[in-house]
């Protein structure tokens, strides 16, 4: 007699499909239909299908954002390779005490408000604050600087909010490096770079694109750092999506801005695991 009913073996693998289904995609379905809903008032949804939310994000201001956003991402994102990629893997080669240290530095900032975090920069960059004073007390500036609210300002707030969840997987596929094949590589002649070429980098290339992935999608919707350090001259989708709900109380158009940004992010995210799938292939080959 064939038994019928959940198999023990998928028993704890059941809160997370209820985790996803009910905070996960009805909210998307939700708001995928939302997106297709035409403001009724100032709180009000008429429930009128139409394309015009859509086609409003193709108007030059929306589209100006979309694209101010990618370039903010592309740039920290880039930015945060260059320093995070070299922390991890030398952080992993590093003798345990000290890994613990350096491990506890870059936690603790977490253990604070991100907002008080960014506020503290603030401080920091403001005209006659921190920075400003001590250039000037050294003689390198005569006058107070613009450091605040402009372009670069959010950028380094990006860096900083982000920059560990680039350290983290680089650490960790560095550390699960064996050092052996490197040796083996010296040992045949090879120069430390060739043998870091050749190597070290493609085994550590997981740890590297996940901290891209990682990296790349909060960039784009991290609103409350260009609120912060940029005031109202760098304006992300985050900011755009916050404004919609908030201000304007246009919930289809934030919607459909929402399932744009999901989109975008999805395909990110699919051409990070074509990627990796195709670098696990070559490794089997």
């Amino acid at each position: 007699m064939k038994k019928t009913g959940i198999k023990p073996v998928s028993l704890p693998l059941l809160p997370m499909y209820l985790f996803t289904i009910i905070f996960v995609l009805f909210p998307f379905i939700y708001m995928l239909i939302l997106s297709f809903m035409r403001r009724d008032g100032a709180w009000g949804v008429s429930q009128t299908w139409t394309l015009r939310n859509y086609l409003r994000i193709g108007l030059g201001e929306y589209r100006q954002t979309f694209v101010q956003s990618l370039q903010l991402a592309l740039i920290s994102t880039s930015m945060m390779v260059l320093a995070g990629y070299p922390f991890g893997y030398f952080m992993a080669r590093l003798e345990s005490a000290w890994k613990n240290r350096i491990m506890l530095l870059l936690i603790i900032p977490f253990w604070t408000s991100s907002l008080m975090r960014l506020y503290g920069w603030v401080i920091v960059f403001r005209a006659n604050g921190v920075l400003d004073g001590l250039l000037r007390n050294l003689h390198i500036t005569s006058g107070p600087l613009r450091l605040l609210y402009n372009y670069p300002a959010v950028v380094q707030g990006m860096i900083y909010a982000l920059l560990p969840f680039m350290v983290y997987p680089v650490y960790t596929s560095a550390e699960k490096l064996d050092r052996n094949l490197v040796e083996a590589a010296r040992n045949l002649g090879a120069s430390p770079f060739r043998a870091f070429a050749t190597v070290s980098l493609p085994l550590t290339m997981p740890g590297l694109f996940s901290g891209i992935v990682l990296t790349f999608i909060p960039s784009m919707g991290l609103f409350f750092i260009a609120d912060i350090l940029g005031g109202n001259k760098v304006v992300l989708v985050g900011n755009l999506i916050h404004e919609q709900l908030l201000k304007a109380h246009d919930w289809p158009f934030a919607a459909a801005l929402s399932v744009v940004l999901m989109i975008m992010t999805s395909l990110f995210i699919g051409l990070y695991r074509r990627i990796t799938r195709s670098n696990e292939l070559e490794g089997l080959i």
